[in-house]
This record gives structure tokens, sequence and C-alpha cells, in this order.
């Protein structure tokens, strides 16, 4: 039977089930044109609720008892010592996301806002963070409804979380600012009447409870990772294609050569590879060699092939492995408590002890906010995912060149060279992506820049690190994308050469799924439609989805 939370339609949320996969699909779930409510929408346990109710009652008593605590009573970052009197302490709420709206630059997509607001429903959900119910299942509501904040991509450094994007998110919760809505950008108060909700009025402790986390960081990372994971076994594919395009060496995928390393991520790709291309009589054998060597093709003896081709498992391996990873680091951020002060009921306590029965140990002040966990796992990923780019720009680099492959293929892989171009160019724009990938994965994680009159004195930079995780996967997309194209030109030159040839299953079933959205192109033609065609299919994930048709293994996710 299918877990509650796992439901096709709803998830419910109870503080311990988030995963990054269910962040991507409650963010992208489809929205109805004429409502504006989610396909996917979210819920919160009976459990997550009585926890959420617990940690408020301690935040009240402190209150009524008139204890000075931190993020309750006094001021934040450099003003922690400053107390606030009762009658402000409703507009020192709303004072402090207003200061934090500060945020730049373009707004952020549909999807990325989603995941923001997913990921920080469920944080406070664990009820550590003493926000009132009736304040977080706003936030649960505008999600289901499709009202959007709207928030801005730049200005958070990951200090005490990421404060700037939240607050925008927040500030919406106030009735304040713009959302998107059913299409367009009216002010929020305009959109939460539309939806028959009333904008959250703040107590104490709750404008703090929204804006201090590393949700914005975690939602975009695990949108770069389930795009990621995706990307890993669409390497193989179209690697693969690569492979029976130049008559690469099959005996690099021996299984005995990736047990006797053992590492797990290149074994499953080896795997993967040889089942895509089993059976195929396009890669090298004896045979092939002599028939080729008395053309005048490729050399009569062909032990190895570069690196580009032989090392794919051990290349592609690390990329999943890396994957794996990150899913770990970012499936224990979303499900765990990311806010400053932390409030902890009796069911969070340690064994029972005298000083602990006093409520002044209920709220304790820390540093979960800090995004460092989420920035080195946001680094990680997207040094992992420039591998990917970095091995495919160089097989289609073989795939253009004659003197790379032996006359195996036509020069650019076109015919009439010279009139023709052929795929000359799209090779530089894999270059370009692959490059700038290079810039964008140097490690955001390993700067860091004091803020709040130096208080906040080290800071994780986690926002850049996630953004730039994203950027690197999107270009590496593109990049396989245009290396299906490639292939797939390549490989109907080697059909045509010889119309006995078969493909590997896994293979077979790639090459047709791209020639269902591009033609063997016989001259110039204009390329856009047809890129865009394939980053489509891409983004579609059928072509990663053709190794369950040659039976290669399907890594969990």
């Amino acid at each position: 039977m299918t877990p509650p939370h796992h439901n096709k339609h709803r998830f419910i949320s109870d503080g311990t089930n988030l995963t990054p996969a269910d962040v991507a699909c409650i963010a992208r779930s489809p929205l109805d044109v004429g409502t504006g409510t989610a396909s996917r929408t979210m819920g919160i346990s009976a459990e997550a609720q009585g926890r959420v109710e617990q940690a408020r009652a301690i935040v009240d008593a402190i209150m009524e008892r008139g204890e000075v605590v931190y993020g309750i009573n006094t001021g934040f970052g450099a003003f922690k010592d400053r107390i606030i009197p009762p009658d402000d302490l409703a507009q020192l709420q709303v004072n402090l996301i207003l200061s934090q709206c500060v945020g730049v630059g373009p707004p952020l997509s549909t999807e990325a806002v989603r995941a923001m607001m997913v990921s920080r429903a469920h944080t406070l959900s664990l009820g550590y963070s003493g926000i009132r119910p009736q304040t977080l299942q706003l936030l649960y509501d505008m999600l289901n409804a499709g009202i959007h904040p709207r928030v801005p991509e730049q200005g958070s450094v990951g200090a005490s979380g990421d404060l700037a994007p939240l607050s925008h998110m927040a500030l919406a919760m106030l009735g304040r600012g713009e959302v998107e809505w059913r299409g367009s950008w009216p002010p929020a108060a305009e959109a939460l009447r539309g939806a028959g909700l009333e904008p959250a009025v703040l107590q104490c402790k709750e404008g703090l409870a929204l804006s201090n986390g590393t949700s914005f960081m975690s939602g975009l990372l695990s949108l770069a990772l389930v795009d990621a994971a995706m990307l890993c076994d669409m390497a193989d594919v179209v690697g693969a294609m690569s492979l029976e395009a130049l008559q690469g060496v099959p005996a690099a995928f021996d299984p005995r050569i990736h047990a006797a390393r053992g590492q797990r991520g290149q074994i499953t790709s080896a795997t993967r590879i040889r089942q895509l291309t089993e059976g195929s009589t396009l890669l090298w054998n004896a045979e092939l060699g002599m028939r080729n060597a008395e053309r005048g093709q490729i050399q009569h003896l062909k032990v190895q092939d570069a690196y580009s081709l032989r090392c794919m498992p051990q290349v592609h391996g690390p990329a999943r492995d890396t994957v794996d990873y990150v899913n770990n680091v970012l499936t224990t951020e979303l499900n765990g408590a990311e806010d400053n002060p932390l409030v902890f009921s009796d069911e969070h306590r340690a064994p029972s002890t005298e000083s602990q029965k006093d409520t002044r140990c209920s709220v304790l002040s820390g540093g979960n906010f800090h995004g460092a966990p989420v920035s080195v796992a946001a680094d990680f990923l997207g040094i992992g995912v420039c591998q990917l780019a970095n091995i495919s720009e160089r097989r289609q680099a073989r795939l253009v060149d004659v003197s790379a492959h032996g006359g195996l293929l036509p020069p650019f892989l076109i015919e009439n060279g010279g009139l023709n171009s052929g795929f000359m160019m799209v090779q530089y724009t894999s270059a370009a992506l692959a490059s700038e990938n290079k810039s964008l994965a140097h490690p955001a994680s390993v700067d860091t820049i004091p803020t709040s009159a130096n208080v906040e004195d080290h800071v994780s930079m986690g926002p850049i690190a996630a953004r730039h995780a994203r950027a690197i996967v999107a270009n590496t997309a593109r990049i396989l994308a245009l290396e299906a194209m490639m292939a797939a030109q390549a490989l109907d030159f080697r059909l045509r050469d010889d119309p006995h040839a078969r493909m590997g299953p896994g293979t077979r079933a790639a090459y047709e799924m791209v020639r269902e959205h591009v033609p063997f192109l016989e001259k110039d033609e204009d390329f856009q439609p047809y890129i865009a065609a394939t980053e489509k299919l891409v983004a579609s994930g059928g072509l990663a989805g053709v190794g369950a048709i040659a039976g290669a293994p399907q890594p969990a996710r």
C-alpha cells in the first residue's frame, strides 16, 4: 500500500519524510489554468501539528513570564542584546521581514519558489521553531493555491540561512508585495483574497521562524540534484551511442575490470553501457578491423580507445557517487531543524533532569541556520556534473574530427564538406558550455565575508553554490543533447555503410527517439529547431530512461 505522503496528488508532511525527489515533484506539479491550484498539494500530519502547538505553547509561556530570550523579545544579529518592550514585539517581527527584503536581480522561476516554500513548510512542521499553527498553515495554503511570491534571485550569503529570499516569501504572507497567481502578477493581498485566504498577522518569534534557515538553497539544490541524477543515466545512453558510432572497443567495459577497482558508480555505468550496446555489430572486432583496413579506413589492430570512450565508466561513475552523497546530505537537511533559536518541547528533550524542567532550557541558541552542509554539497554536485559535460564535449570533438576516427565518418558528419559545414559549430557550442561550467564550478563554499557588524563573521555562500549547481546541470543537459544529435547523425553513416549492421537494444531505442525529433541532415540547415526539440527530449527524461529497454540497472533515487 502506498504511504500517505507518497500519494500521487498529496504529500502529508510529518517533518521526517521529505526527499529531494518529493521537493522537485511538488515544485514542478502542473497548475490548473483556471484556478491556479497545484495538482500536487501538501498537508501537515496530526503528529506534526501537535509538535508545532507544543513549541508555540512554550513561546507563549516565556512571554507571559517576561523572560528575556533571543529571537523572542530581543533584536537580531548585532542587535541581539537589545531588549524589545512587549508592546513592540509584533512590530518587531514585521520590521524583521521588511528590513530583510533586500534581494536583487531577476525573479526566481516558479519551480524554484515552490521548492523553497515546500522546504520551509516542511522544516517548520518539525516543531522546533515556535511558529503558530495558523501561520504555518497559510504557507501550505499559498503553495496549494498556486500563490507564489516574487523572490529576487540574488542577495543571500547563507549567513543566518537564506534571510532575504525567505523574507520575500514571508512578505507575501503578510499581504504585501507581488505574487504570481493565475498567470499574472497581482498584489499579494489581492491574490490571497481571491483564494479565500487571510494575510498573516505575525506574533513574537514568527518572522524569525519564517526567514531563518536554509530552505532557499535546499530547494534549489533539490531541483538540481533530481536533474543531475537523470543526466547520469543519460550520459551513459548518449555515450554508448557515440561508442557505437566511433566503433569503440567493448573490452573496456568488461565487468572484471570494474569489479577489480570496486567503485560503485563506475560499476553501475559500465554495466549500463555494456547492456545498452549488447549484441551490437558496430563495435570494434577483428572482422570489422580487417574490412575497414581493406577500405583504407581504420587501422587493422585497434587495442584501445581514447579516454573519452574507454574511460566513460571511470568518469560517469564518480558523478553517480556524487549524486548519492548529495542526496544523503540534502535529505538530512530537508528533515532537520535549521532555525535559531530552537524551541524544545517535552517530546524533543533528553531524559528528564531538574534543570530541564526549567523552561529557560527549552529555548536554545545555536547555529543550525548555517548553510555549510548544503553549500559544500552543492559545490560537490556541480564539480561532479562538470565531468559529464567535459567528457561529452571530448566525444563530440572525436565525432567530427577525421584524424580522430581515421575516416570512419565524413568530416564534421556531413556530405559534400566545404559547401556544407555540418556539425562543426555544434561542437563549438558544447565547448563554450563546458568552459562556462568550469568557471561556475569554482567552489562558492570556500568563500566567506563577514556581515552584521562582524557578528556573522563566517558565512556559507550556499545560495550561490546552489544557483551555480543548477546552472552547471542546465549547461550539461544541453551538451548531452548536442551529443545525442551528433551521435545519431554518425550512426546513420555507419548504418548506411553496412545495411546489415545491428545496434544494441538501448542505443537503438535512443537513436529512434532522437530521430522522432531530428532528421538526418543531408545538408546545412538551421539547427535551432532541432536543438530545441532535443533539449525538450532531454528534459522529459525520455533518453535517460531507455536503459530500461536494454535491461540496464536503474539506480534507486
